[in-house]
């Protein structure tokens, strides 16, 4: 009895330590672990539209909607086409951090706000890192370019994204 009530004290003086990392918001992690067969599945594609500074940029994007293929994202290509991506929606808009374990390419992840304008950035995000990239403003969604991308086609912040 004894022993229980010393790992009930221990408990009750490391829980106001453990509090502290706790996460306010909903995080998301994506990609995530998942199984190498699970990242050739097919997922729905449309055209996205990024419009800012008097351009209109094209690309074809996977829709990943379920929690699975959120997870599993672009973990184990090694290719992908350069006017090709994945987008994330997510409902309702909430901050989300990624990383980017078991994902081969270098990739810009650009976050969306609910006005479907960007709302951040991170470009070249480097391979196998399990580094954490967030956005702490609510995004309604992620989109995942090759690594460049944002560069190359004068990608900003602010810039509106229609898909």
């Amino acid at each position: 009895m004894i022993r229980n009530l010393r790992a009930v004290g221990a408990a009750l003086l490391i829980a106001p330590v453990c509090a502290a990392f706790v996460p306010i918001a909903p995080v998301v992690f994506a990609p995530a672990a998942a199984e190498p067969a699970a990242s050739a599945q097919s997922l729905r594609t449309v055209p996205l539209k990024i419009g800012g500074q008097g351009k209109v940029r094209t690309f074809t994007v996977e829709v990943a909607t379920t929690f699975e293929q959120q997870e599993t994202g672009l973990m184990y290509r090694k290719t992908m086409p350069a006017d090709h991506g994945m987008i994330f929606p997510m409902s309702p808009p909430r901050p989300a951090t990624f990383w980017m374990k078991n994902t081969y390419l270098p990739l810009d992840l650009i976050f969306i706000g609910p006005d479907h304008r960007i709302v951040r950035i991170a470009e070249n995000a480097v391979p196998l890192s399990l580094d954490l990239i967030d956005c702490p403003e609510p995004a309604a969604a992620v989109l995942e370019l090759n690594g460049g991308a944002v560069k190359a086609q004068g990608i900003a912040v602010g810039d509106q994204v229609r898909w």
